[in-house]
């Protein structure tokens, strides 16, 4: 059967047949073995791309891919991996890590150890992309700006606790005017910063008591390590404070935007010292000048006053020339009264002596007799009185008696009945009862509806009494 095979065919044969002894490679071996080989070929790479599909998983690690126009290379940052910035799409940066494979889907990728942005262009235009962006939501506007209180009373300070920043302000601030401060310690650069940043802004303006001034403050570095003040979040928990803030970052050429959010950008962290509260010693010195200046201006409106109430007064009459025609009265008045007694006294005499003619004690005496005639004349005698009171009591009674005899009750004893309508009205003729329909006959021991029937009678019918239908 060999020798029908075509000599290719056959020589194939023979040298796979020579291969067989070689072990076979399990999968995970060969896959092992290539992860190896990468790793020790590749163990340390720098490699500048754009970032591609960054996500970040709920474990904390982070997934993305660079790429040129050529090709692209998958990669991972664990969780522990400090970065200077956070990534993004479309950023140019240079990878520092080590190549490894995967060997469930059989492919390599780049485990990233430090992440930076390809040269200070890249990472400025990606700075100002996001200025841009963050301008155009208002978050920058002068508007919406604060002014700084003049004197707190107590100060906020965001910032590293072991750095020499916070000696500086605090000296700074122990120098000018001694203030209640409150250090809220954040990392301020590196992985986390801005995050913690933002939650220390956020968590003073939580606070019971919250204090009247925030200063975010940093030392001066490179642009990467002050991008934790320029991440979204920090310049969103600054904008929105309801807290004035001061932005501290840097040194006075180093600019980021938490600068633009703030309130006040001072240049440096003691430049914010400064502007927070004023020198106590020259606040003390303005105070004891508007004292004397108080005093000065309070002597002289005294001394002006003092001139204008002299000038015044001069124009004044005195007082003699007040009292003169007041006094000229009263002399008059004086002059005059004894007269107006003399002839009062005289007026009153002249009326005694006529009202004394009339009471003489002959005259008095006839007028008092003719009195006493008056009252015995007019005096009350018991029988006339009783005469009197009974002749008013027999024309009571007659009166009574006609009454009685007039009370329209009275005929209904002798067999009489009154005839009313159903609302009480008396009906006194036949037409009357006709419209009323039914009446009510009155008796004298009791009452008895009755209906009227019937049509009109001939006038010598209706002279007789019409005899109702009682109910």
């Amino acid at each position: 059967m060999a020798s029908s095979l075509p000599p290719e065919t056959a020589a194939l044969l023979a040298e796979e047949s020579r291969g067989d002894n070689s072990p076979a490679l399990s999968v995970s071996e060969l896959s092992g073995a290539l992860k190896r080989s990468v790793e020790d070929a590749f163990s340390h790479v720098r490699v500048r791309g754009e970032i591609s599909g960054y996500k970040r998983v709920a474990s904390g690690h982070s997934y993305l891919t660079l790429k040129d126009d050529r090709a692209c290379l998958d990669g991972v940052i664990w969780k522990n991996t400090p970065l200077a910035f956070r990534p993004e799409d479309g950023a140019e940066v240079i990878a520092t890590g080590r190549l490894t494979t995967y060997p469930g889907r059989s492919r390599y990728q780049i485990v990233i150890e430090r992440l930076e942005l390809a040269g200070q262009g890249a990472l400025m235009a990606l700075l100002d992309q996001r200025r841009r962006q963050l301008a155009a939501e208002g978050l920058f506007d002068g508007a919406r700006k604060r002014p700084l209180p003049f004197l707190p009373g107590k100060i906020g300070v965001v910032t590293s606790p072991t750095g020499a920043v916070i000696r500086d302000i605090l000296h700074r601030l122990e120098d000018r005017c001694p203030t209640h401060v409150l250090v809220w310690p954040v990392a301020v650069q590196g992985e986390g910063a801005a995050a913690q940043v933002a939650a220390a802004v956020s968590g003073f303006a939580a606070m019971a008591e919250p204090p009247s001034l925030i200063i975010v403050a940093r030392g001066g570095g490179s642009i990467e390590d002050l991008w934790a003040f320029n991440e979204e979040v920090v310049v969103r928990a600054v904008a929105g404070s309801p807290i004035p803030v001061i932005s501290a970052v840097g040194h006075e050429t180093d600019v980021t935007l938490c600068d633009f959010a703030a309130d006040v950008r001072a240049p440096t962290p003691t430049a914010a010292a400064e502007m927070a509260v004023p020198v106590r010693v020259e606040l003390l010195a303005s105070v004891r000048d508007l004292g004397l200046r108080a005093g000065r201006c309070a002597r002289r409106y005294r001394d002006h006053a003092g001139e204008r109430l002299t000038a015044v007064a001069r124009h004044l009459p005195t007082p003699e020339r007040l009292l003169a025609p007041q006094r000229q009265k009263l002399d008059e008045l004086s002059e005059r009264l004894p007269r107006g007694l003399s002839a009062a006294l005289a007026h009153a005499r002249r009326d005694l002596a006529e009202a004394a003619g009339a009471l003489r004690p002959g005259l008095l005496g006839t007028k008092v007799a003719r009195g006493r005639e008056r009252l015995a004349a007019v005096r009350l005698r018991p029988a006339l009185v009783e005469r009197r009171v009974a002749e008013a009591r027999d024309r009571l009674h007659r009166l009574w008696r006609v009454a009685e005899q007039l009370h329209p009750d009275r005929p209904l004893a002798r067999g009489y009945a009154r005839v009313e309508a159903r609302d009480g009205k008396v009906v006194g003729s036949v037409p009357a009862a006709r419209a009323a329909g039914g009446v009510t006959l009155v008796f004298a021991d009791g009452r008895i509806a009755a209906r009227v029937e019937g049509s009109p009678r001939p006038a010598m019918e209706r002279a007789k009494p019409e005899q109702p239908t009682l109910l």
